[in-house]
């Protein structure tokens, strides 16, 4: 398989030397009686600073290192792992799974992925972009973004500080049935936090964005600028009453019911009959315009990958389509448990695409005419099982299709079955800070309890 090359001056171990600790491992552990074994070599380093009312804050700078082996005896499963990348310390590691193994239970799901589904022959999907940022300018950017923020209105009066983080890792991965793969990768970030005042009301918000390649953050200013102005316009928040009305979840936070759909039908729950949406594959679960894709193969995507955690080959899939669930997120395990083949999704989801209506958020809002902009979700009230969902929540009400004034203090609530069939609309408003991308999602009648 192809791998990328990583420049040495940025990390400790040549690529070459993680492929090797991980064939001798390899090798190891077949010399001691493993009848199948997959090993993890990783390293990466990280850069964070932080500025708060422009003087810094922290200077954070870490290195790390870590192996991890996976031992198979038969149908027997040892783990073990250290950030010793010395030889002694590789066999200990390796002795000390096989030991475990030997006390295991046997589990007829148990072993490595099938050998004709490993990826071979991956292609470079753009994934690192090292970020040569000294120190000196990193606190230079935090100043700036933070600023910003303090300059866009006189009602910011307090900060909680701006941050820059760098990071930047490579691995390999290999397995005894032959696949060895593995490619450096960097994620930055640049965040703002705020606090805005006015007689005795004060609120707090940030803003944040993400990116593989650092080229392609919004400027600092606009960074702060956008997190200032989310904060002012939390200010004289009111209560409203309890009543039943369409709820537009922002683009930021509406990438969470992506995240509730994925549980649902990730393996783990499912085999586990943990799920809400149990025997529900290609039956519709949606609004009949919902159509969700989950793509590995996107040029610096946050959650791109020619292969998953198992070293089996991904591949682009159609997980709804028009409404009705066509796939699952299934690892080796959980496949075997389902009677089922992997779907690559060891780990979980890859850029997840939920596919955009044509109205921009202002048309969001004058589709919803009256209800509910929640911009903040608190808590975690959601039943994995049954799929009832009670949430703390903040926003702003509207009226006409416009924004009227803020709200705070409210609960919305519902059952994901029913908010996912009454999803009314999709916007165009995308916005990419993970894996799950989404522009704002409008429900109809969720109940709100306020006052």
């Amino acid at each position: 398989m192809n791998t990328l090359a990583s420049p040495a001056p940025r990390f400790t171990h040549p690529t070459d030397a993680l492929r090797s600790i991980a064939q001798d491992m390899l090798d190891y552990a077949k010399q001691r009686g493993a009848s199948a074994a997959s090993v993890d070599v990783s390293e990466g380093f990280g850069q964070s600073v932080t500025v708060r009312h422009g003087a810094v804050e922290t200077i954070e700078y870490n290195r790390d290192k870590g192996l991890a082996v996976t031992i198979y005896i038969g149908q027997q499963r040892g783990n073990a792992s250290t950030s010793d990348f010395s030889p002694g310390a590789m066999r200990d590691t390796v002795d000390a799974a096989l030991s475990i193994a030997r006390y295991t239970a046997k589990d007829d799901c148990s072993g490595l992925p099938d050998a004709d589904m490993l990826a071979h022959n991956c292609k470079d999907m753009d994934l690192y972009h090292p970020w040569h940022l000294p120190v000196d300018a990193a606190i230079s950017l935090a100043q700036q973004c933070e600023q910003a923020a303090l300059d866009t209105d006189p009602r910011i009066g307090n900060s909680e500080g701006a941050t820059v983080n760098l990071h930047e890792a490579q691995f390999v991965s290999a397995n005894s049935l032959g696949f060895i793969g593995g490619f450096p990768s960097s994620r930055h970030s640049l965040s703002c936090a705020v606090i805005a005042g006015q007689d005795d009301a004060m609120e707090r918000d940030y803003w944040y964005a993400v990116a593989r390649d650092s080229a392609e953050l919004p400027g600092a200013q606009q960074i702060g600028r956008i997190a200032a102005e989310r904060t002012v316009r939390r200010l004289n928040a009111r209560q409203i009453s309890t009543m039943q009305v369409p709820v537009l979840f922002e683009a930021p936070i509406a990438s969470s019911l992506l995240g509730s759909f994925v549980n649902a039908v990730s393996g783990g729950n499912l085999y586990r009959k943990s799920s809400f949406l149990l025997d529900q594959l290609d039956k519709p679960v949606f609004s009949d315009h919902i159509n969700i894709t989950d793509v590995p193969d996107i040029p610096k995507g946050l959650a791109s990958s020619p292969f998953d955690n198992e070293g089996v080959q991904t591949r682009r899939r159609v997980i709804v389509e028009n409404g009705v669930l066509r796939g699952y997120f299934l690892g080796s395990y959980s496949a075997r448990k389902l009677g089922l083949r992997s779907t690559g999704n060891a780990g979980g989801n890859h850029n997840l695409i939920l596919q955009s209506g044509s109205l921009d958020f202002k048309g969001l809002l004058k589709s919803m005419t009256r209800g509910l902009l929640v911009t903040e979700l608190l808590g975690q009230g959601i039943n994995p099982v049954t799929g009832d969902y009670s949430r703390g929540a903040a926003g702003f009400w509207v009226e006409d299709g416009e924004i009227q004034y803020p709200v705070q203090e409210i609960t919305i609530a519902g059952n994901l079955k029913d908010m996912f069939r009454n999803i009314s609309a999709v916007g165009n408003d995308v916005l990419v800070q993970g894996s799950r991308q989404c522009g704002s999602i409008l429900v109809e009648g969720m109940t709100v309890a306020g006052s």
